[in-house]
């Protein structure tokens, strides 16, 4: 089923942004440097949405040709009267298509429905919102979080490709299941060598203050991208 793999959601969506100015700087330059000044990993307001596994903004200029078609019987065929005529080998190049507007791109997988995780978007970080997407199309009619979902509804594609390994647990539970495996390995490290009564009291301590059944904390923060420092 597009868009849905176990119990992640993958939210693809493409906001065509306006052809203006703001002072002397084009409106997708404008959403680019915005976004540029958002900060990433802890200090993203995405790390603020909850049950984000993944997600990547950036404004698509548009969409480029890297190399000719590959070789078929009509292009060779070209090549080869092209000897005789350039008009021959103009005539071989593909067409280019080229967007009508920039757009911003939001590429987003999730734990859950994607009306609930929009909603609580906009809870969340309501004010990044009205600030990125200020210059697109459409975002005039936005102003609470059911117009928003209705807003991302309209500008979403289908979607097939996964962040591999967040398909089934919420993401306090992920993030605790990070904490634990960093935790461990460096109870593991440090105690090499113990003897058995003095090792399995500190494993106790370790328990207690690790507390493996409290999602709540301590855990892994929304966004880290490194080992947590004692």
């Amino acid at each position: 089923m597009a868009n849905v793999s176990n119990k992640a959601y993958a939210l693809t969506c493409l906001s065509p942004i306006q052809k203006g100015h703001l002072g002397g700087t084009a409106y997708s330059d404008e959403v680019r440097r915005r976004l540029q000044n958002w900060g990433v990993n802890e200090q993203s307001p995405m790390a603020r949405v909850p049950q984000t596994y993944l997600c990547r903004y950036f404004v698509l200029d548009d969409v480029y040709y890297e190399s000719l078609p590959g070789t078929d019987f009509g292009g060779t065929w070209y090549d080869i009267l092209a000897i005789f005529s350039d008009r021959f080998r103009r005539a071989a190049l593909p067409k280019e298509d080229h967007l009508q507007s920039k757009y911003l791109v939001w590429c987003c997988n999730i734990h859950g429905d994607p009306d609930t995780y929009l909603r609580g978007m906009w809870a969340a970080i309501g004010d990044d919102i009205r600030q990125l997407w200020e210059f697109c199309y459409g975002f005039e009619r936005v102003h609470d979080a059911d117009s928003f979902v209705a807003y991302i509804r309209k500008c979403q594609l289908s979607a097939a490709l996964f962040f591999v390994g967040s398909n089934d647990e919420a993401l306090p539970e992920q993030l605790k299941g990070l904490y634990l495996k960093q935790e461990f390995s460096r109870f593991v490290s440090e105690h090499q060598g113990w003897p058995a009564a003095q090792l399995q009291q500190a494993y106790q301590a370790f328990v207690q203050r690790v507390e493996p059944a409290n999602l709540a904390g301590p855990s892994w923060l929304p966004g880290q991208s490194g080992l947590q420092k004692q």
